[in-house]
C-alpha cells in the first residue's frame, strides 16, 4: 500500500498531497524506514572479512 492510495478522512483529499497536519503525518508514517547501518561501520565490517579471508587464505 503507498499513500497514493488513501484518502485522508480529515480533508477527503490524497494523503499524498498532505494539505492538512494528518496527511502529513500519515505520509511520514508510510514512508518511515528503519534504522539503517553507518557507512563506516560497513567499511569496517567488509575491511575485517577481507582481512579473515586472507588470513584464512595463508593457513590453508
Amino acid at each position: 500500500m503507498s499513500c497514493e492510495d488513501l484518502i485522508c478522512a480529515r480533508c477527503s483529499n490524497p494523503v499524498v498531497e498532505g494539505r492538512c497536519p494528518t496527511c502529513r503525518i500519515a505520509r511520514s508514517q508510510m514512508h518511515r524506514h528503519g534504522p539503517s547501518l553507518p557507512p563506516m561501520l560497513v567499511l569496517a565490517v567488509l575491511v575485517a572479512l577481507l582481512f579473515v579471508a586472507l588470513v584464512l587464505q595463508r593457513v590453508y
